[in-house]
């Protein structure tokens, strides 16, 4: 295509519409557009795409992902899409393809020919090498891409937070943490893992509450389970016990996605009379939306009710008491699968430790590693897996 083609072209996208606004699709355009206008707005047009790029490094590798995160008619039709929407992608891929092909230097070219007074200014600027090829050419091939790969806006990550405005936020950097940096605690880790395993290939799998003391694991197991499963398509998204009330918003996006996907709640803990208790209960089992096929719900706690209880919710008569008991337990009730971390002994302690100390190369007589753990755990907040980790950056750090 010429330049004139792919400029009217890139006004006519159809099934990959929205990509039409995404900022580094609008810099191309731009910089079409201004090849009929004068010097100085392709000046500044070209300048932007330039800088479009270099930020993401490679403009084929940018719109791949923009058209993987996209949700359209193709993905809401993968199953049995119609031929004229096949038709419609495969025209929208010719258009971006065409439009990547071009390079830096095609586009001052085509200025020296569009400004010829301005040869002088247009030599020597910066320039870009064309975009990465996408690795498909027909609708039908998109849509093979989309069954394998996925696709929609859970494709950008594979860690999700809320942000107060209630918008799924991809995080960036998440904790890189993976199984093998987890020491001890093997028959909770293997709990854990088959669970996921079962959900991840559509099996039977329950929601999860890890309870027990703090320091144990909980948390950082459930996110070295997400990492380690992350290739086949697990997701995590993290919601606060104050943001239930974007659980019908994350079921509606689930339920849209073809992922696996994690509803990941830390620290979980709630007053009896808190409204966010209630609506939990509902949400996890007995309201009228139940949850998509593809979403599970993992929660920590110290606390194994998840309630706050004081001994004055305890008096009256046995019947106030026993109601009061039962809705204090409804809430854990509702995981199938309850798996508890607790402080670990002397002896597992400082095999935690040991294990470190190697993996990390600290060298120091057993006997007085043993000593100095145990000295440094008093002196911190007990035995844990996190009070070893601690430890051993302390005397990593003395060492260096």
């Amino acid at each position: 295509m010429d330049f004139h083609t792919i400029q009217v072209r890139t006004s006519f996208l159809s099934v990959l519409r929205s990509l039409a606004g995404k900022p580094i699709i609008t810099a191309y355009k731009k910089v079409l557009q201004s090849l009929s206008q004068d010097v100085f707005t392709f000046g500044e047009a070209y300048g932007a795409l330039c800088e479009r790029i270099y930020q993401f490094g490679d403009a084929g590798t940018r719109i791949l992902h923009l058209v993987q995160c996209d949700s359209n008619v193709l993905t809401a039709t993968l199953e049995h899409p119609s031929q004229q929407v096949l038709d419609a992608t495969t025209s929208d891929l010719q258009t971006l393809s065409a439009m990547l092909s071009l390079s830096g230097e095609d586009f001052l070219n085509q200025a020296q020919t569009a400004f010829p007074n301005d040869k002088a200014a247009l030599a020597g600027l910066p320039v870009f090498p064309a975009g990465k090829p996408l690795p498909f050419q027909t609708g039908t091939e998109l849509a093979a891409y989309y069954r394998e790969n996925g696709y929609g806006y859970f494709a950008k990550a594979s860690f999700f937070t809320i942000s107060k405005n209630r918008e799924i936020l991809a995080i960036e950097q998440p904790d890189p943490i993976r199984l093998h940096d987890l020491k001890g605690y093997a028959r909770q880790k293997e709990q854990v893992i088959t669970n996921t395993l079962a959900f991840l290939e559509k099996r039977p799998a329950n929601n999860i509450l890890l309870y027990g003391d703090k320091g144990t694991g909980k948390s950082s197991t459930v996110k070295a389970v997400v990492n380690e499963y992350a290739s086949r398509g697990l997701k995590i998204v993290e919601l606060s016990p104050n943001q239930v009330n974007a659980f019908p918003m994350l079921c509606a996006e689930a339920a849209r996605s073809p992922y696996r996907i994690i509803i990941f709640m830390d620290d979980l803990s709630f007053d009896v009379e808190d409204e966010n208790f209630a609506a939990l209960k509902a949400f996890i089992e007995g309201g009228l939306s139940g949850m998509p096929d593809n979403l599970i719900l993992y929660a920590t706690s110290n606390r194994r009710h998840l309630v706050r209880e004081s001994f004055s919710a305890r008096q009256g008569d046995d019947i106030h008491i026993r109601d009061t008991l039962e809705t204090i337990t409804s809430l854990s009730d509702r995981f199938g699968l309850e798996i508890t971390f607790s402080v670990p002994d002397k002896d597992e302690y400082l095999s935690i430790v040991h294990q470190l100390a190697d993996e990390y190369g600290l060298k120091m007589p057993a006997e007085e590693l043993s000593l100095l753990a145990e000295r440094f755990a008093l002196r911190r907040n007990g035995r844990s897996p996190r009070t070893a980790r601690q430890f051993i950056s302390h005397q990593l750090t003395l060492q260096s």
